[in-house]
């Protein structure tokens, strides 16, 4: 049987909320997006990769995701963590390493690093702060913000994947 990325139900954004639930419901509605573009697909289709010359493909930006939410997250709360994905030899094996065999456990392993994500931050303030690998101060607020924005971008370019797949567009 071949598998097939399962339907998902978008949350949405709220309209009225403070700082903390405003930044986390935007970040959720762009998690879910990210999987909405997918929906319907098998395996094989979300490993193609439709617009030529990038080697982006919706399984690379899932892959890609998840590690990016590994890092960020992780990093913030101070919690150790390996890379996801991708080694110092292979930097882009996040997106050019998927594969149909891969890709269940994939979209399985990006749930699970953004529910660990949540889970690491929740009772951290946004004005929490931790310093970057390359010598930055950063507060939580940052990484919520630079997590929407870096979705938002690549949200752009899976609505681009999937158009060349089937013809479908999204909001």
């Amino acid at each position: 049987m071949t598998w097939v990325a399962p339907d998902i139900d978008r949350r949405n954004e709220p309209y009225v909320a403070d700082e903390r639930t405003m930044l986390q419901g935007w970040l959720d509605l762009h998690r879910d997006t990210l999987l909405f573009k997918c929906q319907g697909l098998t395996a094989e289709q979300l490993t193609r990769r439709t617009v030529e010359p990038s080697t982006l493909s919706l399984l690379g930006l899932v892959r890609h995701m998840a590690a990016v939410e590994r890092s960020w997250f992780h990093r913030a709360a101070g919690a150790a963590h390996e890379n996801l994905f991708y080694t110092d030899d292979n930097l882009d094996g996040d997106f050019n390493d998927g594969t149909a065999e891969s890709a269940e456990a994939d979209f399985a392993t990006f749930r699970a690093e953004c529910a660990k994500a949540d889970a690491l931050v929740a009772d951290l303030p946004l004005d929490h702060t931790f310093d970057t690998t390359r010598d930055r101060t950063i507060n939580l607020r940052w990484v919520y913000t630079h997590m929407i924005e870096e979705y938002a971008r690549h949200n752009g370019h899976a609505d681009l994947l999937r158009e060349r797949l089937d013809g479908k567009t999204g909001d």
